[in-house]
């Protein structure tokens, strides 16, 4: 008797589960979106991203080329550098940068090839002048040396700017500017023992 009674409480003790779960109050449903996935999670396996490097942008202080200091991903990337020069001076240089480049509503198309580098400006825009010119032409030489092409090299290019009815042509690689040096950490001094 005693084992029927645990079989019969057993079995009702399942049925009153069954019935719980059942009753839970959980409508079956189908998909739920739940927007993207988790970013900002990189595979160890994964490439770090390069770091980044300064380039110089010509602009003009009391009337002379000066470079000012930029960093980008790519000094190579001679389109992200002419748009960069085109924006003009940022708004931490304007006390003393001024830029003869237009301002323009759509950014120039840059193309390499052949040697070289053509700009194409797009709309109307006035021919550009000397300082302008300069002002790309120090500009793009100087990324080419941090972007590990030398200037004056064989590889060196000509730049060509293109705008509504017109064209600048500019093959003389110098630049009236030369070079800063890249600051250097300073070698400590050996000290001198006192004696």
């Amino acid at each position: 008797m005693k084992g029927s009674r645990t079989a019969a409480l057993l079995s009702g003790l399942t049925a009153v589960a069954a019935v719980a779960l059942t009753a839970c109050g959980v409508p079956p449903s189908g998909v739920i979106e739940a927007g993207a996935p988790a970013s900002g999670m990189y595979s160890p396996s994964a490439a770090p991203p390069p770091p980044r490097t300064t380039v110089s942008l010509f602009f003009l202080r009391d009337g002379d080329l000066t470079p000012y200091p930029r960093r980008i991903d790519d000094a190579g990337d001679l389109e992200a550098v002419v748009h960069l020069l085109f924006e003009g001076p940022a708004a931490h240089e304007t006390a003393t940068a001024v830029t003869e480049l237009p301002r323009l509503t759509d950014a120039p198309r840059v193309v390499v090839a052949d040697g070289i580098l053509f700009v194409q400006l797009l709309g109307k825009t006035a021919p550009l002048s000397h300082r302008a010119m300069l002002q790309l032409t120090c500009t793009v030489n100087h990324a080419e040396a941090d972007g590990g092409t030398a200037p004056g090299s064989a590889t060196s290019l000509s730049l060509h700017v293109l705008g509504h009815g017109w064209t600048r042509t500019d093959s003389d690689h110098t630049c009236p500017v030369e070079p800063q040096p890249r600051a250097q950490p300073e070698a400590p001094t050996p000290q001198e023992p006192s004696g």
